[in-house]
């Protein structure tokens, strides 16, 4: 599955895993939300929740916002596609670690592909951060389980098992 992102560049640029995905060939970023390609859009405004039935409606593109937590409104994913909110994970990354929901672009692509079965890839995608290890094992369970639904519904009743022990 390719990955793309939209890039607002309003982060730090020593700090932002988008930069460092196109970097290391991982993803492509766009600097033009015209220039963004149809796929399954992660929004954590959308109303239904990614699930492995999903992987096929983005056509094999996985599209991702980069921006910072201030800045992440609604109308910042105005972008084409199949839009879908990631359910329960906890960050890895150094600035939000074991933060719900915290996640940087790498974390959240990585987290979309575990759910779409593609294992491998979402290593692949975090192998180059000193922390991308630690977010596949800090969220092996949940990702586990999701990958293992069908559809939205069962994510939300795998999420809700989460949210319930919190």
């Amino acid at each position: 599955m390719e990955c793309h992102v939209y890039y607002e560049g309003d982060d730090d640029p020593d700090k932002c895993t988008a930069r460092r995905l196109e970097k290391f060939d991982r993803a492509i970023l766009h600097r033009s939300m015209r220039q963004v390609p149809y796929g399954v859009v992660l929004n954590p405004h959308a109303e239904q929740a990614l699930s492995p039935a999903d992987a096929e409606d983005g056509l094999g593109t996985l599209v991702a916002l980069d921006c910072s937590w201030e800045s992440a409104e609604e109308a910042s994913f105005s972008m084409n596609g199949v839009h879908r909110a990631l359910p329960f994970l906890v960050a890895a990354n150094p600035i939000n670690y074991g933060r719900p929901f915290q996640l940087t672009t790498v974390e959240a692509l990585a987290g979309a592909l575990r759910i779409f079965g593609e294992a491998e890839a979402a290593a692949d995608l975090l192998e180059p951060f000193r922390w991308g290890e630690t977010f596949l094992t800090l969220n092996e369970e949940p990702l586990d389980r999701y990958a293992a639904c069908t559809d939205s519904s069962d994510i939300v009743a795998v999420q809700d098992d989460y949210l319930a022990d919190e």
